[in-house]
């Protein structure tokens, strides 16, 4: 049997960064040879990902990413199973990779089809950066919603990492200072959709016939019932559909967020809340 030194075994540990134990026992099995070693190494991440694949992933970070200019901005939501491992240095160097991959590349329908594309911080793919963090970590960590918007774009992550904003919005902003407020009041206010048009058809047609009907049965003229229903429309967008523009701005409870943008040249066009391990 080969006799695997001390300077081996760090040599293979600094190659691969995995612990010293799991690196002597490859070498072991290797019979000293370090390139045998390393695929052995390699093929204990299948092993790790089928072993941990039931485990709950309650923790994990949504990392964010944003175009020099403000163009556009991207999130990726990372989960895995415990709180120390959500503030390591190996999740963020996965997550800075997914989201400059997802910024600067072709774009992607899900984590699992962005771990194909290329890593933009080193060589091979993604995946293999991936595969090379799951073996280290030994945590079942899942790549999970990712997200892209094209503004000008304001974003804003809660210090734990655990809520992202991605607001776009139309026009050029006077104060871009202004998007990221707004970003932040999505966080807090959690508003369903960005304007009035986005709102819920049925829901919208249905509220506008129930108030109808109450100012008709009031004998109001048929000629004014509208503008009555689209006075008291404003309250159901706000309360009952959840629509961004028309709540009471977070920063200033004096105006909209409508009115707050407009003052700075903008118009809402979406937004995306991510709030970790909720759809």
């Amino acid at each position: 049997m080969a006799e695997i030194t001390a300077a081996a075994v760090k040599a293979l540990r600094e190659k691969t960064d995995l612990p010293m134990m799991d690196c002597k026992k490859a070498l072991t099995e290797a019979g000293g040879d370090e390139a045998k070693a390393i695929q052995i190494l390699q093929e204990q991440v299948g092993k790790v990902i089928g072993k941990r694949a039931t485990n709950a992933t309650l923790e994990g970070r949504v990392f964010t990413k944003t175009a020099p200019d403000g163009s556009e901005a991207v999130a990726v939501e990372v989960l895995c199973e415990s709180a120390p491992v959500a503030g390591s240095e190996a999740l963020a160097a996965l997550g800075n990779a997914l989201t400059a991959q997802l910024l600067s590349g072709p774009g992607a329908e899900s984590g699992e089809a962005l771990l194909d594309q290329p890593n933009p911080n080193g060589t091979g793919k993604l995946r293999e950066l991936y595969e090379s963090v799951v073996n280290k970590i030994r945590e079942k960590i899942v790549v999970n919603r990712i997200a892209k918007v094209k503004g000008p774009v304001g974003v804003y992550v809660h210090h734990d990492g655990k809520t992202a904003v991605l607001f776009a919005a139309e026009g050029t902003a006077k104060d871009a200072a202004v998007l990221r407020d707004v970003a932040m009041h999505v966080a807090a206010m959690k508003p369903t959709v960005a304007t009035v048009e986005q709102a819920d058809p049925a829901a919208v047609k249905a509220e506008r016939e129930r108030l109808a009907a109450e100012a008709r049965a009031t004998k109001k003229p048929e000629n004014i019932i509208e503008k009555i229903v689209d006075g008291r429309m404003g309250v159901f967008y706000r309360d009952v559909a959840g629509v961004l523009t028309e709540q009471l701005f977070a920063k200033d409870d004096s105006k909209t967020v409508r009115q707050i943008l407009a003052e700075n040249g903008l118009k809402a066009k979406d937004f995306k809340l991510i709030v970790l391990g909720q759809s």
